[in-house]
């Protein structure tokens, strides 16, 4: 395809512009996929607002955004998975293929991962068109829109961290932090055939959804212990523990609420990569402390849970804002986190 498309580039602390780039022409194992719907993610307006995450530092232009499904318009010389007009969901992070991470199936630990919207790896997709290589793209059934498609990125955190705690249905389980990632884990749970759930969040707007998409029960932490409740539950305390909100306050919890056996799940980073914890709870439990990065090899699972009604994806989804809004939508987000559920960017 000839011609020009509009990118929205990040040029420095809260300043993005709306650029003109030539439309990318796909090689021969790319497809060139017409973007349609794009999740804003934490770490997206944690760049924007923060000029970095850790050690990844934006010390040059990036287009962010890796929450995305869209429309195949153009198909590289040796693609035979994917044809025109299939649509599909990108799987934002791609791996060498040649490292032993990446050859064990452990593609997310490869250590040269080039994933969307992190400086110095690849662009990200709050653009119009994106070749992406074919291996990454996963096509969508009839019943899966491409809304649904870009929020497959955050649902498959969610069932990873469900995969990686060996949960079982019977069990259960608390959340911590309900923002997207804390709801996607919950209906993880759910569709993993749990029902036990409290989720525990200090926003009502988010306890609420938290309700709807699953959670049995929830705790306003401004209003009532979480530790103390959940240690009154018979056998004090639940099978499963699951960090998502990232903050230093709710991991220290997070040792105290787990049953002799149970597992804990660190799913949210904290700003400090040093902290303080409770390994003593921990220990006196012989409780098994997990810690996920991102997710591998789950996109197809994700698609099919959507797809057969076990996953509600889309009622996550609190806002949406037009891409020539994109400016505005992402201030928005930042700036009204406790009204924002989920904000999606419509191309």
């Amino acid at each position: 395809m000839e011609g020009k498309m509009k990118v929205a580039v990040m040029t420095g602390i809260r300043k993005m512009e709306i650029q003109e780039r030539d439309i990318p022409v796909p090689k021969e194992d790319e497809v060139l996929v017409k973007i349609e719907y794009v999740g804003i993610c934490g770490s997206d307006m944690h760049f924007f607002e923060a000029g970095r995450i850790g050690n990844w530092i934006v010390d040059e232009p990036l287009v962010l955004g890796h929450e995305s499904g869209g429309t195949v318009v153009e198909v590289g010389k040796n693609v035979t998975n994917l044809k025109v007009g299939d649509r599909v969901a990108l799987e934002p992070g791609v791996g060498c293929g040649e490292c032993e991470m990446c050859k064990k199936g452990l593609y997310n630990l490869c250590p040269d991962m080039d994933f969307m919207a992190v400086p110095h790896q690849r662009d990200g997709v709050f653009l119009e068109y994106y070749a992406h290589p074919a291996k990454m793209c996963f096509k969508l059934p009839d019943n899966v829109s491409t809304l649904e498609g870009g929020l497959m990125e955050p649902l498959s955190v969610g069932l990873h961290a469900v995969n990686i705690s060996q949960a079982k249905m019977g069990q259960s389980a608390v959340v911590l932090g309900c923002g997207c990632i804390g709801l996607v884990t919950i209906m993880a749970l759910k569709a993993a055939g749990i029902d036990e759930i409290y989720a525990v969040d200090v926003l009502e707007k988010r306890l609420n959804k938290a309700k709807e998409v699953g959670a049995m029960e929830i705790i306003n932490g401004k209003d009532t212990d979480a530790v103390e409740y959940i240690k009154a539950l018979p056998g004090g305390g639940v099978d499963l523990v699951y960090e998502t909100a990232g903050t230093e306050f709710t991991t220290l919890q997070s040792a105290k609420m787990v049953k002799n056996g149970g597992a804990v799940t660190l799913v949210g980073m904290c700003a400090n990569a040093e902290i303080t914890y409770d390994i003593g709870s921990l220990s006196a439990a012989e409780a098994r402390l997990y810690t996920i990065f991102r997710y591998r090899n789950l996109y197809p699972q994700a698609i099919k849970l959507v797809s057969q009604g076990k996953i509600p994806l889309k009622s996550i989804v609190s806002h949406e804002f037009d891409f020539k809004d994109i400016i505005d939508g992402i201030n928005f987000n930042i700036d009204n986190k406790g009204e924002v559920i989920k904000g999606v960017i419509k191309m």
